[in-house]
């Protein structure tokens, strides 16, 4: 058997195995009702850590202000921005006194940026719930009320969402829905996501809403202090010690995020993360880059060597595997409410996906690391005890 033929076999098997799996990640999914109105006066602290976020800060730091909350306050941590940052902070701090601004400090030896940034906001806060959301966020006027109702409903220590995607540019709407896709498809089922007994865990750094009294407990975020991906560890930390309990649960009616700007963006900003999610396996990240080959670029090369070599029921078959891949993305894009007409371009975000993942691994393996924000990091996967 030609090996051209076996491939494209390959790609077939890989296809329906996507199609399949995915079918199962709508079970257990759960969503944040809408809660307009609330007498909880329990005081809330909302984190926001912020570097050089001059073009999304006030927009953010507004709704936050916006929140139909009794009791709360919104601390801000100021990590040590050369941009507008501090300027547009303090201004709107000078109107309204539920706004704090904390000059970031000195960032320590074996810290990571934002888990030190955290830490610093969740020192100064006061309130019994902690929000940790970032500054690209924007938060409806009734969702922190929701998210808090909801935790107390379900009985649960925290909360993360899954907050709509706001895609402003060609490479954000053609690429983002795919790779936020495949982080999921990677992770698991969202029922065992949420399973207490489920080893399986995530959490959105997006948006993480937890008690104090289950934060201080699991040593807050200095327990993850050299994790670039702090919000999976701690997910896995918190999972891991079975005390208290997280939900997935989707927010897209609750709050939005625009990650990226623009296609390098994206690209900066997963590889930092990549090499992190696989635990630093290299059998898991050569398996993805396989993975995500035969789910874009793999088929359409397939169906033109076979039509060359006069095999129109292989280049069928090939054809046939990017079909059901953009079918599966189609319906998995509807599932998070957003055009399901993105669904078109999956396999050239899974192609896009390919590259940043072995862009992580071969920056982490040679030592030039990965940066962000203007810091450079090992990018080495370190477990937390």
């Amino acid at each position: 058997m030609k090996i051209g033929t076996v491939l494209t076999h390959a790609c077939a098997g890989i296809a329906l195995f996507y199609a399949l799996r995915s079918s199962r990640f709508a079970a257990g999914w759960i969503r944040v009702p809408i809660v307009e109105q609330s007498d909880d006066a329990t005081l809330v602290s909302i984190v926001v850590p912020a570097r050089d976020e001059e073009r999304s800060i006030e927009r953010c730091v507004r709704s936050l202000l916006a929140q139909d909350l009794a009791n709360f306050e919104v601390i801000v941590v100021d990590d040590r921005s050369t941009d507008r940052t501090g300027e547009i902070l303090r201004d709107i701090a000078s109107s309204d006194h539920r706004l704090r601004v904390i000059a970031g400090e000195t960032l320590p030896d074996g810290w990571v940026g934002k888990p030190w940034a955290l830490t610093q906001g969740a020192r100064a806060a006061r309130g019994s719930w902690l929000l940790f959301t970032d500054a690209d966020s924007y938060h409806e006027p009734f969702a922190t009320q929701s998210v808090r109702a909801f935790a107390r409903a379900a009985d649960v220590d925290a909360v993360t969402l899954a907050t709509r995607q706001e895609l402003g540019s060609f490479w954000e709407a053609a690429v983002l829905p795919a790779i936020l896709g495949i982080v999921l498809f990677t992770v698991g089922p969202f029922d065992a996501i949420n399973d207490p007994n489920n080893p399986v865990s995530i959490a959105n750094g997006q948006y993480i809403f937890i008690s104090r009294r289950a934060y201080t407990a699991l040593g807050g975020h200095e327990t993850v202090r050299g994790q670039i991906a702090e919000d999976l560890e701690f997910a896995r930390m918190l999972k891991r010690d079975g005390r208290y309990r997280m939900v997935l649960a989707g927010g897209e009616d609750l709050a939005s995020v625009r990650m990226y700007h623009s296609l390098g963006e994206i690209w900066n900003g997963f590889t930092k993360n990549v090499f992190v999610g696989a635990e630093g396996r290299p059998e898991r990240l050569l398996g993805g880059i396989a993975f995500l080959t035969a789910l874009s670029i793999g088929p359409p090369l397939l169906a033109i060597n076979a039509l060359a070599r006069r095999r129109p029921l292989e280049a069928l078959e090939a054809v046939a595997a990017t079909a059901a891949t953009i079918a599966t993305a189609t319906w998995a894009v509807g599932q998070t409410r957003m055009p399901r007409s993105l669904g078109l371009f999956a396999p050239l975000g899974f192609a896009v996906m390919a590259g940043i993942v072995a862009n992580s691994a071969l920056r982490v393996l040679s030592g030039r690391g990965v940066s962000w924000r203007g810091r450079t990091y090992s990018g080495r996967y370190e477990p937390t005890p």
